[in-house]
């Protein structure tokens, strides 16, 4: 069997390893426990998560053991890495909601039976710790000085960093610890944004168990231009399809930018990485395939093959210019009078963020209504072409339907 840290490193993901010929022996020697975080601060997960996750089920196949640490503890805190300010404050009832939710979404990735898995909640030791005793036991172990060198501090600092969130550096290490002591977890894998905190948990565990310990991060995905992906104008793109439906979720993925679509087939499927290259490779007018097998497959695993396959034939649908289904993401006006602007349709639909930008799209083409554009700022929709469903289009390949 082809050892897993072999297989990480081809499919993209890995950015960076304590001992990264250490972790590869590790990883073929035996199975291996080793634990993600995920810090519980909305109620689903995002696409940003599902590339850990995905690292998780390659890891799980190979026959090593996830423990998902859902952050009870934490996330009341807040990390700050990659934060330009404080995170906002939540309360315990909604952090423990969270979580739960997190749970559920994880059990449609991870086989939790029989023990092949692990999911623990660092509230259990985090909330009720003594806090001279903590700072005793654990906190002399940390160097300010190094602790404000690292990343996940720096670009605060100007700012202003509080008291409260540089305890998160120490807490997420102490995390390390008890899993150690608790499962025999050797591994802490995150994001590379993670890289400082997962480094104090390594040391930590070394120092204060005389025991081995690993860290090694996943690369983000960005942009080309360096923005985390996984954001669209409405906000997040979620896991959940109450958030975001299937169909959108598809197509986000299908109108990812052409040099991202190798990478993202790596990373985000489970497709030989043979198939990955050829599809990575196409040019032209033929990207567009490896697009919508990208799309295809990532939805087909986040939502079943049944909404990844209605999710397609939607998109073709609309592309062949079928107005009919009813998969594309919608949403319910209330009418003052017998019209609305289109300007406040593309705002309420959020098509557009703001009315200035609504009149920008108008204006250069960019809108169609029922697939007529139109070009008038001050154009109206009358109550009667809404009642049967009216298809708002921006640009090529973004569409939304208005109903009453």
């Amino acid at each position: 069997m082809d050892n897993v840290y072999d297989i990480l490193v081809e499919r993209g993901f890995i950015e960076q390893a304590t001992d990264a010929e250490e972790i590869r022996n590790l990883l073929g020697s035996k199975s291996v426990a080793f634990y993600i975080g995920f810090d519980a601060t909305a109620d689903s997960l995002t696409a940003g998560h599902f590339l850990t996750i995905m690292a998780m089920m390659h890891m799980q196949k190979a026959g090593h053991r996830p423990i998902a640490l859902l952050g009870g503890g934490t996330t009341m805190v807040g990390d700050p890495s990659g934060k330009s300010d404080m995170r906002k404050i939540m309360t315990k009832e909604t952090i423990d909601h969270n979580a739960q939710c997190f749970y559920n979404q994880l059990s449609r990735f991870i086989n939790f039976n029989d023990g092949s898995a692990v999911v623990v909640n660092n509230a259990d030791w985090l909330l009720n710790l003594n806090y001279i005793e903590f700072l005793r036991e654990v906190g002399a172990c940390f160097s300010v000085n190094r602790m404000l060198a690292a990343e996940c501090y720096k670009q605060r600092m100007e700012k202003g960093l509080t008291f409260f969130e540089f305890n998160y550096m120490v807490m997420q290490s102490y995390d390390f610890l008890k899993l150690n002591e608790m499962y025999n977890c050797e591994l802490e894998m995150g994001g590379n944004d993670q890289w400082s905190n997962i480094i104090g948990g390594v040391e930590l565990v070394r120092r204060k168990l005389g025991k081995p310990a690993y860290g090694l991060t996943f690369k983000l995905l960005t942009t080309s231009d360096g923005i985390k992906m996984g954001k669209t104008m409405k906000g997040a793109v979620w896991l959940d399809p109450a958030k975001t439906s299937p169909y959108e979720f598809y197509q986000y993925w299908r109108n990812i930018e052409d040099v991202k679509v190798e990478e993202c087939l790596g990373l985000l499927t489970f497709l030989p990485m043979d198939e990955v290259r050829r599809l990575g490779a196409l040019e032209g007018s033929e990207i567009n395939t490896a697009k919508e097998i990208l799309a295809y497959e990532i939805t087909r695993i986040v939502h079943g093959q049944e909404e990844a396959d209605k999710a397609r034939e939607t998109s073709k649908s609309f592309f062949g210019g079928a107005k009919d289904n009813a998969d594309i993401p919608t949403t319910k006006v209330e009418l003052d009078g017998d019209e609305i602007s289109l300007v406040d349709l593309l705002v309420i639909s959020k098509l557009a963020p703001s009315k200035s930008e609504a009149r920008r799209l108008i204006e250069s083409g960019s809108v169609s209504v029922n697939d007529d554009k139109v070009t008038d700022r001050n154009a109206s929709v009358a109550k009667e072409a809404i009642e049967g469903g009216l298809i708002l289009k921006k640009g090529k390949k973004t569409f939304h339907k208005i109903t009453l």
